[in-house]
C-alpha cells in the first residue's frame, strides 16, 4: 500500500527510513514536478501522469510498469542479472533509494556477497530511461529479463534465429509464439535486426548498445524474454509506455530516425528485379544469362533490371569477369540492354586469399585487422571460401575500392550493384576506434553512392542505416510453404523495426534447395504483388534444378498468373509511391501488421498472413496448398476486389475459396487512398 506521496508531502530522509523502508534501506527526496515517488515496505513507485513503474523486493529485485492501472510490463526472475567470474547472479534486495534530479536512484543487494546493483530510473512523458550498473565485482555481462506474459504478444527484433529453421524456413509472429535464441545479436549480425522490441500491451524496450546480446525469447518454452549485454559497462534501456504499439514505433523511430529519401525509383517500385541466384546459383555464365533474360522478355514477363548475381568474377574479390565463363561481357552487358533492361552486379568487400587483389590489398593496409592480433589482416571463412574485408575506416581503401567499382561499371555498362555478406566481423578489430555500428554507418555512406536497383542492402541498428533508406532486402529463404510464410512475417518484422522498404526474398526461394513447385512460385509472386518491391530469380518460364542439373520447365499457367501479379503490382504502383512519400515524412511502415491501424481489434493481434499495405489495402493471400483460408476483416467498410462486394467490419469470413487464380485483397472505402487501391484492383 502507498503511504506517501513525494510530491506532496516532503520529510527528511531520516523520517522516511524509519518510517517506510525495510531494514537497513534508506530512502531521500526532493520535489519534482516530472513524477511522484513513495514507498512501502517493500517497494518503491514511481508515478508519471501515464504510467507508474513499481520497484520491489520479492525474493528477487523486481519492476511492474503500469498504465491506467494495468500491468503492460514486468520483470521476470532474475530481472537485473549479471556474469561474474563465470556465474550468473542477480539483484535481490532494496538497500537504499533517493528522488533526486528527476532520477529515481535504487541501490540493492545481490546474490553475489558484496557486489551491488544500482539501477536509475528517469521518466518521461512517455517512457522512462533504464540505467544500471553492478558495482563490487567486475560483470562481464548484463541482462534484464521479462515475463513475456505481462505484456501480452511481443514483435519487433527483426530476422530470427529460431530452432525451427529461422531465420530461412521461420519467422514466428509474434515473437512469443515460436523460440527465438540469437547469441549473436549485434551491428555486425548478417542477420537484420535491431534492439528493439514491442508488445501488444503497447509497452516497448529499446537497449542502447553497440555490443553484442545474446537474446531469447520463449527459449525452450519458459515464457521469458532474456535481453542480455555481453559488456560489462553500464546496461542503457527505454521502455516505452504508449496507448498503441504504433505510437511505441514512432517513439522508436524518434530515437533512431525516419528514412530521408528511398535509395529506390518509381519504375523499382513498380516492376521486378530479376537475379540469376535462384535461376541458377553459381552454375552460372555468359549464354546462360543472355538465354534468362531473352525468355523472360519473350514470354512478355516484364521487369527493370537483369542482375548477373554471384560467380562472375575470376576469383573472389579480382572484380574482373572469368573469362571462359563470360568471353564478352561488354557484348553481353549490351545484349541486356537491348532487351529493355538495366544491367547489375553482384559485389562484395570480401577479397578471397587466392585473388590478386588479396595482396595487393593486405600489403597497403587495406584490410581489416585481426581482433588478437592486429598486426595482420583479419580472414572471414564464408560460403565461397576464406577472405579478407576491405576496411571502409580507412580512407585509402575505401578509394582503392571505389575506384575498381567504378573501372567495372565503365567498362562493362553496369549501371548498378548489389552488395552482399557484411560489412564488419567480430572476429576483426575496428580501425581507429570504429564499432560494429560505425561500419554499418560507412557501409551506407559506400552504398549510397550507388544504384542499388531495388535489391537493397543488409545494413542495421544505428542512425545512419535507418535514416539512408535503403531497400530491405531479406535472408535467403528455402523454397518450401514454411519459407513463404515466413517471408512474409519477415517483412512484418524488419517494417515494424523501422526498415519501411521492403520485399520478400526472390520470390520462390533459392537455399539450393529444388526449384519451388508451381503452386509455391505462383503464390510468392502473388504475395509480393502486394509489397512494396517485387525481388524475382527463379523463372516462370523454366529453370535449373540446382540438386540434379535438370531443366524443370513451368507451365503456360504459371507464366500467365506469373504475369497477372506484376501487372497487378504495377496498376498498384501510384499508389505505393504515396506510401513511400508518406514514408519519408512520418516514418511509418508500408508493410504493417492490421493492429497497427485497427488497435481495438484484438483478434488482429495474432494475424500472420494477412497485412495492410498503407492504410487502404488489406492483402491476404494464400500461403498454403488449402483451397481455401479465413480472412479477418477488421472494423471499417471494405471492398473485396475478388468478389466486388461490400462487406462491413469486423468479421471474419470463413472458408473463402482460393483458387489459384485468386489473390485475396479488400480496400478500405473510407481509408486515405482509397481512391488510388480501388483504380488498381477493381
Amino acid at each position: 500500500m502507498r503511504i506517501l506521496s513525494r510530491k506532496s508531502v516532503w520529510l527528511p530522509a531520516a523520517a522516511l527510513a524509519a518510517t517506510l523502508l525495510p531494514s537497513g534501506a534508506h530512502g531521500t527526496t526532493e520535489p519534482s514536478a516530472i513524477a511522484e515517488v513513495s514507498a512501502s515496505a517493500d517497494a518503491v513507485s514511481l508515478d508519471a501522469d501515464a504510467y507508474s513503474v513499481t520497484v520491489r523486493t520479492d525474493g528477487h529485485l523486481a519492476l511492474t510498469t503500469r498504465r491506467s492501472g494495468r500491468t503492460v510490463l514486468a520483470t521476470g526472475p532474475t530481472a537485473l542479472r549479471f556474469l561474474s567470474g563465470g556465474t550468473w547472479q542477480h539483484a535481490t534486495r532494496i538497500t537504499d533509494w533517493r528522488w533526486q534530479n528527476g532520477v529515481l536512484t535504487v541501490t540493492a543487494d545481490t546474490t553475489l556477497p558484496g557486489a551491488h546493483v544500482e539501477a536509475r530510473l528517469t521518466p518521461g512523458p512517455d517512457r522512462y530511461q533504464l540505467d544500471w550498473d553492478v558495482t563490487g565485482t567486475k560483470a562481464t555481462e548484463l541482462g534484464l529479463t521479462y515475463d513475456l506474459s505481462s505484456a501480452g504478444h511481443w514483435y519487433g527484433h527483426g530476422e530470427t534465429a529460431t530452432p525451427s529453421g529461422g531465420p530461412y524456413t521461420d519467422q514466428p509472429w509474434p515473437l512469443d509464439s515460436g523460440r527465438v535464441e540469437q547469441e549473436d545479436f549485434s551491428a555486425a549480425s548478417y542477420q537484420m535486426v535491431d534492439p528493439f522490441w514491442f508488445t501488444a500491451s503497447s509497452a516497448g524496450l529499446y537497449v542502447d548498445t553497440g555490443d553484442t546480446m545474446d537474446v531469447s525469447l520463449n527459449a525452450g518454452g519458459d515464457g521469458l524474454g532474456r535481453f542480455t549485454v555481453e559488456s560489462g559497462a553500464t546496461y542503457r534501456a527505454t521502455v516505452f509506455v504508449e496507448p498503441t504499439p504504433r505510437a511505441v514505433y514512432r517513439d522508436y523511430i524518434g530515437i533512431v530516425g525516419k528514412p530521408r529519401q528511398s535509395d529506390a525509383t518509381y519504375e523499382q517500385y513498380a516492376e521486378p528485379l530479376w537475379n540469376s541466384w535462384a535461376q541458377f546459383y553459381t552454375e552460372v555464365d555468359q549464354d546462360k544469362l543472355l538465354d534468362y533474360a531473352t525468355d523472360l522478355h519473350d514470354n512478355g514477363v516484364d521487369g527493370h533490371t537483369v542482375q548477373l548475381d554471384d560467380k562472375w568474377e575470376s576469383n573472389y574479390g579480382n572484380m574482373t569477369f572469368d573469362p571462359k565463363a563470360y568471353p564478352d561481357p561488354r557484348a553481353m552487358s549490351d545484349r541486356i540492354h537491348d532487351l529493355g533492361y538495366d544491367f547489375g552486379l553482384w559485389v562484395t568487400l570480401w577479397i578471397n586469399l587466392d585473388s590478386t587483389n588479396y595482396r595487393y590489398a593486405a600489403d597497403h593496409d587495406y584490410l581489416l585487422r585481426d581482433a588478437a592480433d592486429p598486426t595482420k589482416p583479419c580472414t572471414v571463412t564464408w560460403w565461397n571460401g576464406t577472405a579478407g574485408i576491405v576496411d571502409l575506416a580507412n580512407p585509402e581503401a575505401k578509394a582503392w575500392y571505389r575506384s575498381k567499382l567504378r573501372e567495372l561499371m565503365d567498362t562493362y555498362r553496369v549501371d548498378g550493384l548489389k552488395f552482399d555478406t557484411r560489412f564488419f566481423d567480430d572476429s576483426c578489430a575496428g580501425r581507429g576506434g570504429h564499432t560494429r555500428t560505425d561500419y554499418q554507418r560507412l557501409a551506407s555512406e559506400l552504398a549510397d553512392a550507388y544504384d542499388l536497383q531495388g535489391a537493397g542492402i543488409r545494413v542495421h541498428w544505428g542512425r545512419a542505416a535507418h535514416e539512408a533508406g535503403f531497400v530491405t532486402r531479406q535472408i535467403d529463404k528455402a523454397t518450401g510453404w514454411d519459407s513463404l510464410k515466413a517471408s512474409v512475417t519477415q517483412n512484418l518484422a524488419l517494417s515494424t523495426i523501422g526498415y519501411p522498404f521492403v520485399g520478400t526474398d526472390m520470390i520462390g526461394g533459392s537455399l539450393g534447395q529444388p526449384p519451388p513447385t508451381k503452386e509455391v512460385l505462383v503464390r510468392w509472386a502473388q504475395s509480393a504483388s502486394y509489397m512494396p518491391l517485387m525481388y524475382a530469380s527463379t523463372s516462370p518460364v523454366d529453370t535449373i534444378d540446382a540438386t540434379t542439373g535438370q531443366k524443370v520447365d513451368y507451365d503456360e499457367e504459371t507464366v500467365a498468373l506469373y504475369r497477372e501479379a506484376i501487372a497487378r503490382h504495377e496498376r498498384l504502383a501510384p499508389y505505393i509511391w504515396e506510401q513511400v512519400r508518406h514514408t519519408l515524412s512520418t516514418g511509418d511502415p508500408i508493410v504493417r501488421p492490421l493492429f497497427f491501424d485497427f488497435p481495438q481489434d484484438r483478434a488482429g493481434y495474432t494475424v500472420a498472413d494477412q497485412w495492410m499495405l498503407g492504410p487502404a489495402v488489406l492483402a491476404a493471400p494464400n500461403l498454403t496448398q488449402a483451397p481455401s483460408r479465413d480472412i479477418r476483416l477488421p472494423p471499417g467498410t471494405w471492398y473485396d476486389v475478388n468478389r466486388g462486394r461490400t462487406i462491413k467490419g469486423p468479421t471474419t469470413l470463413e472458408s473463402y475459396a482460393t483458387s489459384l487464380a485468386v489473390t485475396p485483397a479488400f480496400v478500405n472505402l473510407r481509408a486515405q487512398g482509397a481512391d488510388l487501391a480501388l483504380r488498381a484492383l477493381r
